[in-house]
């Protein structure tokens, strides 16, 4: 039972709360109260400022007093008080006065403070609304407090408001009012002491920095900006600003553009921050710290981040002391994980020649390569048994195996030596034995749980590691098939493992609510089983076939898999959309199969005009006699080297009509090697036996094509480096202007002053080339060999807009489609904007069906269909332009979107432009959608 001193104090607050409720209600009285059928609320107003003054200090008082006391909030005073609170806050949150403005945002941020989100939860949109309108405000006293209000709001929101929230946002475009006031602000950082104000803005920066397109804007405001986030993680500040400060760098640095911008113009400082941040490892290490969310675990992250900035070499001491920093205290669990990347993406982006002795760092790199050895030999010992079923370590299981890996596969020497030296050291045949038979019975799962997933990660890094070691080269045979037949699992799609669901310290819950980063995945891919396979099958391929004869090793393989196994390496280069690592280790395998360089999809249909003499521009002329006839432009963007600098002043010949440049080669030049670099300008890739891959390293030398010499030399990849693109669009511009043999004419736009700076042609157009238009449209190869007069014109007119044209040629020199804007940049843009940037697609969309491109077709219909998603406002106008091109499919989609406001588009005549068959199926489309519920 309740002591009467207990009902006492509640008879108190109810009285106290009563008076402040009546004096508020007075207060209220001397405006208008009205009840919005509308919207359900009731409202209030007043055009007299000192009433709204006062009824603003009301307010204040009440909930000041609620503040004071936990039970007050709970009271049903203080519910019965929201209505009538918020819809006076509402009403003079719209006001002009600049003091008024700022007294009531201050009141809305206490509002949201003391009232539970339960009671707000009805008004949350009303208030977002208003909050968000206010950014714009040119007085950082208003914008700031209704930045940090809108900051509660939001991150208190559930699941199902979020999108509502997320819509008035955009209809107030919020994003475009805040980057407004960005420069004002920044000035402000520097000109303010008071840390809430500071910690505010930082906020607010990191907020706007999960948007990829902002966070690139930002950075592009330039060195003040960035030395106002640097400063934040100083010491000088407190944990509460230093950890925005880090966040919001987090934020900044994701991608690798970005982040080498940042290292470029404060990189020194930068690492200087985060070495002092992760210093506050050891001075917490006594006392509680919060694991999720500290100045070192930030620090931590941010470390991860910079990781893409390999070339600030001068910085490399200054990442050393970051990892000996986390080693000093390695009993910290939590940090363990970060500590072991940053080691390994340190040891795998260090340069071939680097020498700590030099800089007399030899001991504590030695020191931190013999930790992580001996904690790998520690958790093979643990995951290498069948039965392990104790997960509580693997906070670290994974990091560590996967640095000790990165160490012994080094670029550098030093790491890589003493990396094996140290880890042969530490294991045992025993070890050795039961990681064999631990993987074999893991690799033969038919289904894997967490445990199953890290266990065979491990394994698999494990037997890597292993047998990277001088004595185990005589058992790599033996074990190909093994890992071969993993990465066949892989590959079928049975086993799907990211790197994210087996090392927790990744999760970020501060990007969960990012966009538009339009950056590929992670150079390893999103299978990081499939990428450890391919990197294990590659390294044993290949120190096997050093070793034994190559032919011995393809045909262990080839016995094996036959020729499915090169089919999907190939597949796997061929695909864009896969980590750069993954198609890298690809090509490097192929290498020992006797294929050859970089296979691409566009290579692909470029290659078969190798074997045709038409459109053939150049004649190659060797010593012995052997003539080649090639394209000059492919030779200009892909091999330039085969052409002499004054190929202009080469005499043309016509031969069948054609004009025929003669280049005559020196006499070094053999002929199977010439045969088989064409193969590799005109494909990607060639196939060779070992004498004849000889000869190709001597003129691909000459050539200068590095890459390719890579590949015949059999190195390994470089981490992090791009896979070869195949890509023409520089003979667009200067690389193929002498070999320009046709004009791509668009319909005549509206473009005003268009001009070209090759030719007086006044329409818009664009200068190309047959050889690439025929390799990519059955339609214009059979226009081209027809014979009629088109086939003799210098013109092809193209019966779309400028902007279409320009998509379409671009697509036939890169086998890429430009895409439209996206995320925040699609959502700011008006209704004309994004309705032009789609008219260009449908335009496509309706010649890619008239002239046979499939791939053209397909991804117009995916940028089509996703953007009306997104602006079903557009459906109208896109269904209009259907039905002038007759695409009945595209119009059943816009039909579809438009289906559940056909009432209210018939009663207000929106669709009397439409045709009548276009307005029946608006008409079918709803009556199925009422049909269907």
């Amino acid at each position: 039972m309740r002591s009467s001193g207990d009902k006492d104090k509640n008879r108190g607050v109810s009285l106290q709360l009563n008076n402040l409720h009546q004096r508020l209600l007075h207060a209220l009285s001397l405006g208008t109260r009205y009840y919005d059928e509308k919207t359900s609320q009731w409202k209030w107003q007043s055009a007299n400022i000192e009433v709204q003054k006062q009824v603003i200090r009301s307010i204040d008082v009440f909930l000041d007093f609620v503040s004071g006391d936990a039970r007050a909030a709970h009271h049903t005073v203080a519910k019965d008080s929201v209505a009538d609170i918020l819809g006076a806050l509402l009403w003079i949150l719209q006001c002009k006065s600049r003091p008024l403005l700022c007294m009531a945002a201050n009141v809305a941020v206490k509002l949201v403070c003391v009232l539970p989100n339960s009671i707000l939860e009805s008004y949350i949109l009303d208030l977002v609304y208003v909050l968000s309108s206010l950014l714009s405000s040119p007085f950082v006293e208003v914008a700031i407090p209704c930045s940090t209000c809108l900051n509660l709001v939001i991150s208190n929101l559930n699941a199902s408001s979020a999108k509502a929230v997320w819509e008035v946002l955009k209809q107030t475009e919020c994003v475009i009012h805040i980057l407004g006031n960005i420069h004002k602000f920044v000035g402000d950082m520097h000109a303010r002491t008071d840390i809430s104000t500071k910690l505010v803005i930082l906020k607010l920066y990191t907020s706007l920095a999960l948007c990829g397109s902002v966070a690139k804007k930002l950075i592009e405001n330039g060195e003040i900006f960035l030395q106002m986030v640097v400063q934040s993680m100083g010491k000088s500040y407190p944990d509460t600003v230093r950890i925005e400060g880090f966040r919001l760098a987090q934020c900044l640095l994701r991608s690798q553009e970005n982040c080498l911008k940042v290292m470029d113009t404060c990189g020194e400082a930068l690492v200087d921050a985060i070495i002092f941040g992760m210093e506050e490892i050891e001075m917490h290490s006594r006392k509680f710290v919060n694991k999720n969310s500290s100045t070192s675990v930030e620090a931590c992250r941010l470390a991860l981040v910079t990781r893409w900035a390999e070339e600030h070499v001068s910085s490399l001491d200054k990442q050393i002391s970051i990892a000996r920093e986390g080693l000093r205290t390695n009993h910290k669990l939590w940090v363990r994980g970060y500590v072991w990347d940053i080691l390994g993406s340190l040891a795998i982006h260090s340069g071939e020649n680097f020498n700590p002795c030099i800089h007399g760092s030899e001991i504590y790199i030695n020191l931190i390569i013999i930790c992580a050895c001996l904690t790998f030999e520690d958790v093979i010992k643990k995951w290498c048994r069948i039965y392990h079923k104790e997960v509580d370590d693997s906070i670290q299981s994974e990091p560590a195996s996967r640095a000790v890996l990165m160490m012994i596969y080094s670029p550098c020497n030093y790491i890589s030596s003493q990396a094996r030296l140290i880890f042969s050291r530490t294991y045992s045949a025993d070890h050795f034995r039961n990681l064999v038979h631990t993987l074999e019975y893991t690799s033969s799962l038919e289904s894997y749980g967490s445990f199953d997933k890290i266990q065979l990660i491990i394994n698999l890094i494990g037997l890597i590691s292993f047998l990277s070691l001088p004595h185990h080269h005589t058992l790599e045979s033996k074990y190909i098939k093994k890992v071969a037949f993993i990465a066949k699992r892989c590959l079928g799609n049975d086993i799907d493992i990211s790197r994210l669901s087996l090392a927790s310290h990744l999760h970020a819950t501060l990007y969960e609510n990012s966009c538009c980063w339009m950056d590929a995945e992670d150079w390893e891919g999103s299978n990081i089983l499939l990428f450890y396979a391919l990197w294990g099958l590659a390294e044993m391929v290949h120190q096997s076939a050093s070793l034994q004869n190559s032919s011995h090793i393809s045909i262990v393989a080839i016995e094996y898999f036959g020729a499915q196994l090169v089919g999907k390496l190939i597949e796997i280069c061929s695909n864009a959309s896969l980590g750069h690592g993954l198609r890298w280790y690809a090509a490097h395998i192929l290498s020992h199969f006797e294929f050859y360089g970089f296979p691409n999809e566009l290579a692909k249909r470029v290659g078969i005009c190798l074997d045709e003499k038409e459109y053939a521009d150049i004649q190659l002329f060797l010593a012995n006699g052997n003539t080649l006839s090639v394209h000059g432009v492919i030779l200009a963007v892909r091999c330039p080297s085969l052409l002499p600098p004054e190929l202009l002043l080469v005499k043309e010949k016509r031969i069948d009509g054609q004009s025929i440049r003669e280049v005559r080669l020196s006499s070094h030049v053999d002929y199977e090697a010439l045969v088989k670099l064409l193969e590799y300008v005109y494909m990607g890739y060639f196939r060779a036996s070992e004498e004849i891959v000889k000869k190709v390293k001597t003129l691909a030398k000459r050539c200068n094509l590095q890459l390719l010499l890579q590949m015949l030399h059999r190195q390994s990849p470089k981490w992090g480096a791009s896979f070869p693109s195949f890509d023409l669009t520089s003979s667009l511009v200067s690389a193929g202007s002498c070999f320009w043999d046709v004009i791509l004419e668009s319909k005549l736009d509206k473009l005003e002053r268009w001009t070209c700076r090759i030719c007086s042609h006044s329409v818009p157009h664009l200068h190309v080339h047959k050889v690439i238009l025929q390799s990519g449209c059955d339609y214009l190869q059979g226009l081209f060999r027809s014979g009629m007069k088109e086939s003799h014109s210098q013109i092809i007119k193209v019966p779309i807009s400028w902007e279409a044209t320009r998509k379409l040629v671009h697509w036939f020199y890169s086998n890429e489609l430009p895409k439209p804007p996206c995320g925040c940049l699609w959502d700011n843009m008006d209704d004309e904007q994004k309705l032009f940037s789609l008219e260009s697609y449908v335009e496509l969309y309706w010649l890619s069906e008239f002239w046979i491109l499939e791939d053209v077709q397909e991804a117009c219909w995916n940028v089509i269909v996703s953007c009306l998603d997104n602006a079903k406002q557009l459906s109208i106008k896109i269904l209009k332009m259907a039905g002038d091109f007759s695409l009945w499919k595209l119009a059943d989609v816009a039909a579809t979107h438009l289906a559940p406001s056909y009432s209210q588009l018939r009663d207000s005549c929106e669709l009397d432009d439409l045709d009548d068959a276009l307005v029946h199926l608006i008409c079918s489309a709803s009556i199925q959608l009422s049909q269907n519920g």
